[in-house]
């Protein structure tokens, strides 16, 4: 359990990693267990292949070794998944399953994030039942090539001016221009090849950790 675990519980969104769907199930509790270790506060599972039984394992397999760590399971997309494997939340898409429905489903305990890509959807999200949001994209990533802005820094100020909730900055972050963003005073950021592809996920994580203070 990492040092922080008492920062961690106030501020569950401050490094939010987000998994990997190329990764194997192994590779996936390696990366996670680690992660965890170094000071990720918050766990999204990703499957984007559209198959649910793998998806509904992939999240299973991270439960197991978050069990007992204090940081929430949060599942993509499918309100259905979480669940099935009790989650602690889900992180909803622009094109996904309205929030209304989502909140209806999931009850009033569990975390509902919703990704704003836009300024009219970060707008329109004050009046909507969630929890948090996911701002996205930052900047330019490979993860992601729909997308239909970059905020930048200062696109993320202006949000933060704009909105009650919580914010997770998501979208090409790293350690390069995590200070500057670390900087806007954001709650949290998500990230996913910064600690998935590192050699050492613990180590990144314990660094990216020591930026956001």
């Amino acid at each position: 359990m990492s040092e922080n675990h008492g920062e961690q519980a106030m501020n569950p969104y401050r490094l939010y990693l987000v998994t990997d769907d190329r990764q194997s199930v192994d590779t996936l509790q390696y990366v996670v267990r680690e992660a965890v270790l170094g000071g990720v506060t918050m766990v999204q599972v990703r499957e984007k292949h559209g198959d649910v039984r793998a998806f509904i394992e992939r999240a299973e397999a991270v439960k197991a070794v978050l069990r007992g760590s204090g940081v929430p399971l949060i599942i993509n997309d499918r309100v259905d998944v979480a669940l099935a494997v009790n989650a602690d939340g889900v992180h909803l898409g622009q094109s996904d399953m309205p929030v209304a429905y989502a909140r209806r489903l999931l009850g009033s305990e569990r975390l509902l994030g919703l990704s704003v890509e836009t300024e009219q959807q970060l707008f329109e999200s004050e009046s909507l039942p969630i929890d948090y949001l996911g701002l996205s994209a930052i900047f330019a990533t490979p993860t992601k090539t729909n997308l239909k802005k970059h905020w930048g820094i200062a696109g993320l100020k202006r949000a933060l001016g704009v909105s009650s909730r919580p914010i997770v900055a998501i979208g090409g972050i790293n350690e390069d221009n995590l200070p500057d963003i670390a900087r806007t005073g954001v709650h949290g950021v998500a990230l996913v090849s910064a600690i998935c592809d590192a050699s050492c996920p613990q180590t990144a994580a314990r660094k990216l950790d020591g930026i956001m203070e």
